[in-house]
């Protein structure tokens, strides 16, 4: 699964989800794209089980290109433990996914086989999606 290799702070502040993608929200690199169209935090294990929902279904054919990387650690307590004793320690990493942004792209696969893979990737993440073609071609 992604995760940083090393980190400037072992913990981070919660924060929260403003505003629209200020970045990285066309097609750079496939022709078919998965867009977020809602705010949240996705963990580093929904962006891998999309990720293999993907492959699979295109057979390894193509290539998919990742666009979203987890860098924000997410601290939880273990259950039944009183409030106090500072704060929990690193549970799994996350990236905050603000609306316009591409998480996914893929080149080299058919239409109707990139937007069926593109559908069951989107099936495992958390945010609403827009499956986005370039029309460029």
């Amino acid at each position: 699964m992604l995760q940083p290799k090393r980190s400037r702070f072992r913990k981070q502040f919660k924060g929260r989800i403003h505003g629209v993608a200020k970045g990285g929200s066309d097609l750079n690199f496939g022709t078919y794209g998965l867009k977020s169209i809602e705010p949240e935090r996705v963990t580093a294990r929904q962006i891998e089980a999309a990720r293999r929902a993907l492959t699979r279904h295109m057979k390894r054919q193509g290539r998919v290109w990742i666009r979203i990387f987890p860098d924000l650690p997410v601290t939880s307590k273990p259950t039944e433990v009183r409030m106090g004793k500072g704060k929990g320690s690193v549970d799994y990493w996350a990236c905050k996914v603000k609306p316009g942004r591409i998480m996914f792209e893929i080149d080299g696969v058919a239409e109707d086989i990139a937007r069926e893979g593109l559908r069951l990737a989107a099936m495992k993440l958390p945010v609403k999606t827009r499956i986005v073609v370039r029309e460029d071609w």
